[in-house]
């Protein structure tokens, strides 16, 4: 399966007795597809993962895939500190019916050389499914060095990387070495159509789960070669992504499609629920067209 254009990180919908909030969780999937998203990933860090037991992740993976009914495909996130530990969730999630899994090595203790290139390729055998490598160093700790990602993108089913470092030129050198065994993703550290016009093929981030049509409107835009109009496009919308960085991400989305009517409920604990912002999502929203 070809995994393309606009794939938000969903919620993870819990209230406070720990159970999935399924009803609304059902009811933002449709939504985002009815608004023309090319994806859905459950679990990835919007989804509050680390926050989240075994069995929460498989329940939420398993409304999720059911709700989009083939769709469009689900890439749920697979986070762990131990191989083990992934490995079980990958083979359950592959068992509920995802499409692939976005791998998230979470680091401790540091890590030579050999345990990133076995984390990774043990995921990778564990299932047929494609892999979608998630580099986040600032959030999970770990970071894979240009020549370890090219590395593992002669496995078969390594195939993308969402890359979050922020670095633009690190992902033209990833687009140079690994060419076209491994497709590249934007990710909410970097403008999504500058990684279009250089090759990525779509981008993965909260946000998409508030303004989904505008989010397809760029990917269009840029698909068709409308730079002028992507970027002035993506200026408009660029504000959600600053209150998206800026409030805790998983704190801000919930808020956003709260304020939308989906009762999503509050963010997981410790973290804190956003207190009364005066307003400035629903502007940022309106703004956004």
């Amino acid at each position: 399966m070809d995994f393309h254009g606009i794939i938000p990180y969903l919620v993870s919908p819990v209230g406070a007795d720990g159970r999935v909030l399924e009803a609304p969780l059902r009811r933002l999937v449709e939504a985002l597809i009815g608004q023309g998203v090319h994806g859905l990933s459950p679990l990835g860090s919007t989804g509050e993962a680390a926050y989240l037991s075994f069995e929460q992740r498989l329940e939420i993976v398993r409304i999720v895939v059911e709700q989009a009914a083939g769709r469009v495909p689900v890439i749920p996130g697979v986070a762990a500190y131990s191989t083990g530990q992934a490995a079980r969730q990958a083979q359950a999630f592959a068992r509920a019916g995802a499409d692939g899994l976005v791998a998230i090595l979470q680091v401790m203790f540091p890590l030579p050389r050999a345990g990133l290139l076995g984390f990774y390729r043990d995921l990778a055998h564990a299932t047929p499914l494609p892999l979608v490598i998630y580099t986040n160093p600032g959030l999970y700790g770990a970071d894979l060095p240009l020549d370890v990602v090219e590395e593992l993108s002669a496995e078969p089913t390594i195939a993308y990387i969402k890359d979050a470092s922020g670095n633009t030129g690190r992902i033209q050198s990833l687009i140079n070495r690994c060419g076209a065994r491994l497709k590249v993703f934007s990710a909410s550290a970097h403008l999504p159509a500058v990684v279009f016009q250089l090759g990525g093929v779509g981008w993965m981030a909260g946000p998409a789960c508030i303004i989904p049509r505008q989010c397809v409107a760029l990917y269009d835009l840029c698909q068709a070669g409308r730079w002028a109009e992507a970027y002035a496009l993506q200026a408009r919308l660029w504000p959600v992504n600053e209150l998206f960085q800026k409030h805790g991400m998983a704190a801000f989305i919930k808020a956003a499609l709260n304020a939308q009517g989906y009762a999503v409920g509050d963010p997981i604990p410790p973290q804190q629920p956003l207190g009364d912002m005066g307003g400035e999502i629903e502007r940022v929203l309106r703004a956004c067209g």
